[in-house]
């Protein structure tokens, strides 16, 4: 799960809390870096929090998202010619 750059969120089970969107800056023996930001009463702060192996009860990270809503799903078909990767051909046959 630890993958540099890749967002994650830690679950400290000796005080009881979510760190969400947070990354794993590095692990040396048994002391885990974490690097995250969080935003309260109009003012944005990074935080950098070192933490023993021990304390981490859980580390998740997101797969995929999806919106929600009733549009339409855009396809590859709907992507202009120039942007496609594979660009269909129109039989003018």
């Amino acid at each position: 799960m630890y993958k540099e750059g890749c967002d994650v969120s830690v679950f400290l089970r000796d005080q009881q809390r979510w760190i969400e969107d947070a990354q794993i800056i590095g692990i040396e023996g048994d002391i885990v870096v974490i690097r995250y930001e969080m935003e309260e009463d109009y003012e944005n702060s990074s935080w950098e929090e070192f933490v023993r192996l021990e304390s981490i009860g859980a580390v998740s990270r997101k797969l995929a998202s999806v919106p929600r809503g009733y549009g339409e799903i855009q396809v590859s078909d709907d992507c202009p010619e120039a942007e496609q990767i594979y660009p269909r051909h129109h039989d003018t046959e």
